[in-house]
């Protein structure tokens, strides 16, 4: 059997961390066994469901590289891929229901079925009432009125099903009422639109969150009722905060396009969400090919998963050293450009400083900042405060000046020049290298990290250089600020 799973998110708002991993185990699944990852959107939700919020799940997937096989802007045979376009097949399928007994019109108004609840809850209390129509057994309603479809769940007996994740579960059909299928307005609840959708995209597998177990047994009725086979279900635990509670934006970011704009690469953040809850051995580090090769089900784990900042910037930093300088040089132009710096991808200025500056970056917010003082022009360089008041005083001044004098003499202005007009100078100066090289560091940078001095004045060129070490000597010798 070909496998087929789906991602079927509602356009309602952001698309969460969360979601993503669903979406991530499914499109690896297809991708292992080459089979299809459909994308269908759920927007039934007429006062909530937005085109941007639907932009928002294409631009999240796209950049993370999940691509579709059927769905939205790629279509497909088991379309249209959004539910608000289905109501046709809808429709159908409650008639078929209908007619085979399973399911029924319901007339009954708001005020009955209150007037019901009040008298239950005044006898039993709160918990536990559930709707018991008058309609279930008639046929004599006038069809134009205002009414609802419902199913008619059997008043005895099990449904069950063998988990993927969490083995044989089953439910008594005494905990279903009669559900609804179908609005007065003909816009399907989502059991039913869910059930028509998996039923006639043929999905093979469902991938989702366990808070939708409740959801399974009134689908599997209707399955059951129609006499299809259903597909397998697995039901992943919930990603908590580092807290043990629910992830919110408390905890990190929870819009996958935050994640985006703050400099993730795709694979370092497709790589975390898939350790987060799924398991090889020991292994950490995953390409995205390994991850499609090894991904089981066997090994995603049964308890929730918590969201560990530290880890996923330990991931994250390695994916972002896996790209090529040239690759680094194209993606973090824009983010440049956000500080007012334009560069072109192919400056060789910037592909030769990537390499060192790479190192301590996390994000390509992060290789923004540790290229920034080499593309600001040199009156606009600020000190980092600490930086200033402990290497930018008077004392430093002098070692400046000969950093200026040396420099200037170097020809060419390469690190290997740089190291032979001023090491030897240091060595005979006695002075520690740390007391050369910090003050320097602050002059040329405005910060007390960055690559190598020698490596950092070749990266700067002569001009810049030149005239860092001249204004750090400047603000060496002026008067401390108060």
């Amino acid at each position: 059997m070909t496998v087929r799973v789906r991602f079927a998110p509602s356009p309602t708002g952001y698309l969460h961390i969360g979601g993503i991993r669903t979406a991530l185990y499914s499109w690896l699944w297809a991708r292992r066994h080459g089979g299809e990852f459909i994308l269908r959107i759920e927007d039934t939700d007429e006062k909530r469901s937005t085109d941007e919020a639907i932009q928002i799940i294409v631009d999240a997937l796209k950049w993370l590289g999940l691509d579709w096989d059927e769905g939205p802007g790629v279509g497909g045979d088991h379309g249209p891929y959004r539910q608000s376009e289905r109501m046709a097949i809808y429709r159908e399928y409650a008639e078929k229901l209908i007619q085979s007994g399973h399911a029924y019109r319901c007339f009954a108004t708001k005020e009955e079925i209150q007037a019901q609840r009040d008298a239950y809850e005044k006898e039993h209390g709160s918990k536990g009432f559930q709707f018991r129509s008058p309609w279930r057994d008639r046929r004599d309603g006038d069809h134009s009125k205002p009414h609802v479809v419902r199913f008619k769940t059997p008043r005895a007996g099990l449904i069950g099903w063998n988990d993927v994740l969490r083995g044989p579960i089953e439910v008594a059909n005494t905990e279903q009422q009669d559900f609804v299928l179908l609005r007065e307005n003909g816009l399907p609840l989502y059991n039913f639109g869910c059930f028509v959708d998996d039923l006639t995209m043929k999905v093979t597998l469902v991938s989702r969150g366990d808070d939708h177990i409740v959801n399974t047994p009134p689908q599997l009725l209707l399955y059951q009722a129609i006499g299809a086979e259903p597909p397998k279900f697995a039901h992943l635990p919930m990603v908590l905060g580092p807290d043990g509670k629910k992830l919110s934006k408390r905890h990190a970011a929870v819009s996958v396009l935050e994640y985006r704009d703050m400099g993730y690469v795709p694979d370092g953040l497709l790589n975390y969400l898939a350790r987060l809850g799924w398991s090889h051995g020991d292994q950490e580090i995953f390409s995205r090919a390994e991850l499609i090769e090894l991904f089981d089900w066997d090994h995603v784990g049964k308890t929730a998963s918590r969201y560990d900042l530290k880890k996923l910037a330990h991931v994250q930093s390695h994916h972002l050293r896996e790209h090529s300088d040239e690759q680094l040089a194209e993606l973090v132009v824009p983010f440049l450009a956000e500080r007012g710096l334009e560069v072109v991808p192919t400056d060789a200025r910037l592909v030769q400083a990537i390499g060192p500056v790479k190192l301590r970056a996390t994000t390509l917010e992060d290789l923004a900042a540790g290229l920034d003082y080499f593309f600001r022009p040199d009156e606009e360089l600020e000190y980092d405060a600490k930086g200033r008041r402990k290497f930018l005083k008077e004392e430093h001044a002098p070692t400046l000046e000969k950093l200026h004098e040396l420099a200037s003499k170097a020809e060419p202005f390469d690190a290997p020049t740089l190291e032979a007009q001023i090491a030897p100078w240091v060595e005979e100066s006695g002075i520690k290298m740390k007391l050369v090289a910090q003050p320097a560091r602050v002059a040329m940078t405005g910060r007390t990290a960055s690559p190598g001095l020698y490596e950092t004045m070749a990266l700067l060129g002569r001009d810049a250089t030149l005239n860092r070490l001249k204004r750090g000597a400047e603000v060496a010798r002026a008067p401390a600020e108060e």
